[in-house]
């Protein structure tokens, strides 16, 4: 009986699978029709997905440092607008006091800001994906930023309650852009560790400002913190502007003009591909019908397949973004020019992205000599537009705040495309996990001033607020693991598949999120209700913490990787459910809940309930792959694209 599964994945009918794709190099088998195309690839054998295009203001070509750089801005903005969920947690009492309102009420103001989150995410995706992520990211933070200072002078309840929500839509782009923006400047096998740093700051602000606001609100009042958090985000403000620049690159496939190669085009030609000799001996052999003297390893760089035209002429496959470009074979001479794996071991003490960088930094941006040579000379303008087009961008021209806009479409339909994606298993599946990752911890935001400032531990607000340590850390650990090891898993599990990367090797990690997250729940409501030292239920929070990363990050990764062309569409998928179906909605009844059934029972029962969520990981992974062929056979975007 044929085999009809991978690693327990069941095959679907074909390759052609949203989310499958080639990762590694080097391997015997060459799927998804891909197998005639060249691919540019690091040198250890990873194929770089999506493939680069030849220009060097393509963010996947911006230098590390840049990339990197752009990720801490906005991840950093991310921690300071992920804390504002249960930034007045420690000072629940002190703001009920002033507005002469009880505790619930107060609490109330946690959940209208999640509604504000999840209004704010369908208003700022459909505009971002058609005018830019950059002008949608900086009107975000001058409406955060404005609205601090409204919650500062709040001279009534009211006011705090409509301020609040304002500034859920000021700070929403912090959780629907950034993941869509890890996906326009990183390579697929370097996104999951960057998600986890952007997860790690996201849920490291739902526990690191608690902290910072406690004391705050423990020597200066609760009014103070809203004052320094406008002061920040005014910082804020200039980072993005300064260093995050728009990361839309079209990868519309298009037809390649006929002349002479560009900056990256030169570059890749001798980084990414065999070198002359090494190729035309092999195109030779091939044609000949002679066996290859020696098979080809994965670091050799990526093989060019070499056929015959009709006129008998030997002609290059380029992929440049799903598109299938046949060259004609230039006899340019190439010596001298390094080969990719000699590219990257120029600096031993240098990571291989590192010496990329370098490379084509130094690289000349003008044509290579040969070329120089081969150029007709009735044709010196062209030859000079094709120098222009290639010249990288100005500092300057990326501080435009609108670019214009970058796609065509209808604003409505943008907007309705996120609800449509409730009927695709892996993201609905994803917005499951991922709302009750970040669900639990706002859940324990509105509970942990009513179990630590009352008997028997009666803490001060700062004291609560130090409670935080204990998530932050597990936050921290959380995302290690998902970063690292979930790339690591993935690695193993492509090498046993012929180097073919399924979305479905992320839900490995569903063990540890369901086992870490329940035990965390279920422990922290016990030792509360049995009165433990003050430690045991502390403890339990930075496990429920440790979780709850493991989550979002397995969760975000999948959606991102399975449905990668809707990406934008997807976050705001995620974050309306976490924001509007639980964080709003669980904070109409929890403190009522916690105070009639008490912290054991309500606890115990969130536990339950994760367990039961994550049960469903089983046949998602199974199923998984013949799903997302479903969805493509249905075709439920349609009418909305």
């Amino acid at each position: 009986m044929p085999k009809n599964h991978t690693l327990g994945i069941l095959d679907a009918d074909t390759d052609e699978v949203p989310g499958t794709v080639l990762l590694l190099g080097g391997t015997s088998q060459e799927p998804l029709g891909l197998d005639t195309i060249e691919r540019k690839r690091t040198a250890d054998g990873i194929i770089l997905d999506p493939q680069p295009d030849d220009h060097p203001d393509d963010p996947l070509n911006w230098a590390s440092w840049r990339r990197d750089l752009a990720l801490i801005c906005l991840s950093w903005h991310c921690l300071i607008g992920g804390g504002q969920t249960p930034v007045l947690a420690a000072g629940f009492p002190e703001v009920a006091d002033t507005y002469n309102v009880d505790i619930p009420s107060v609490a109330l103001t946690t959940g209208l800001y999640m509604l504000g989150l999840g209004i704010g995410c369908v208003i700022t995706s459909p505009t971002a994906i058609l005018f830019g992520k950059r002008p949608v990211y900086l009107a975000g933070v001058v409406l955060f930023c404005v609205s601090s200072v409204w919650c500062a002078l709040s001279p009534s309840y009211p006011s705090l309650v409509i301020a609040r929500i304002v500034m859920g839509i000021g700070v929403s782009p912090c959780e629907s852009l950034p993941s869509a923006t890890i996906a326009e400047i990183f390579f697929l096998h370097e996104r999951a560790y960057r998600v986890g740093i952007y997860t790690l700051l996201l849920l490291g602000g739902k526990n690191l400002v608690p902290l910072v606001s406690a004391a705050v609100i423990n020597t200066m009042g609760w009014r103070w913190v809203f004052w320094i958090v406008a002061m920040i985000v005014g910082l804020n403000l200039a980072l993005l502007f300064f260093f995050v620049p728009e990361t839309f690159w079209d990868r519309t496939p298009r037809p390649k003009p006929s002349g002479g190669k560009g900056f990256l085009r030169r570059v890749s030609s001798s980084m990414f591909s065999h070198s002359s000799k090494r190729s035309n001996s092999r195109s030779r052999s091939k044609i000949s019908g002679e066996k290859d003297p020696a098979p080809k390893t994965a670091t050799d760089g990526p093989e060019i397949t070499r056929t015959v035209s009709a006129e008998g002429r030997q002609t290059d496959s380029h992929a440049r973004f799903g598109e299938i470009t046949r060259v004609t074979d230039e006899k340019h001479d190439l010596d001298g020019v390094p080969t990719a794996r000699e590219v990257y071991q120029m600096d031993k003490e240098k990571t291989s992205r590192a010496s990329l960088d370098q490379y084509v930094r130094e690289a000349a941006i003008e044509p290579i000599p040969s070329e120089k040579k081969e150029a007709p000379a009735a044709a010196p303008q062209a030859a000079d537009a094709e120098a222009t087009s290639i010249t990288p961008k100005p500092f300057s021209a990326g501080l435009k705040i609108w670019q214009g806009r970058i796609r065509e479409g209808s604003w409505t339909k943008a907007a309705v495309r996120p609800f449509i994606l409730f009927a695709y298993p892996a993201v609905l599946w994803s917005t499951v996990v991922y709302s009750f990752s970040i669900g639990w911890l706002i859940v324990l935001s509105e509970s942990v001033a009513h179990i630590y400032q009352e008997n028997p531990y009666n803490f001060t607000p700062l004291g609560t607020g130090l409670v935080y340590l204990s998530p932050f850390i597990g936050g921290i650990l959380g995302t290690a693991v998902a970063g690292k090891v979930s790339d690591i898993l993935v690695r193993i599990m492509c090498k046993r598949n012929a180097g073919i990367y399924e979305p479905e090797f992320r839900l490995v990690m569903g063990i540890p999120v369901a086992i870490t997250t329940a035990i965390g729940l279920m422990g922290f409501g016990w030792s509360a209700q049995e009165h433990d030292k003050w430690i045991v239920p502390t403890v339990f929070f930075g496990i429920i913490s440790f979780g709850c990363s493991l989550g979002s990050t397995t969760a975000i990764t999948f959606c991102v990787d399975s449905y990668r062309q809707y990406a934008g569409e997807a976050l705001v998928t995620l974050n309306f459910s976490k924001n509007v179906l639980h964080g709003f909605i669980f904070s109409l009844f929890f403190n009522h809940w916690l105070d009639k059934d008490g912290p054991k029972m309500t606890f115990v029962a969130l536990g339950i309930i994760q367990v039961g969520a994550l049960l469903f990981t089983i046949p998602l992974y199974m199923y998984g792959k013949r799903l997302r062929l479903w969805t493509v056979e249905k075709n439920l975007m349609a009418k909305w694209t």
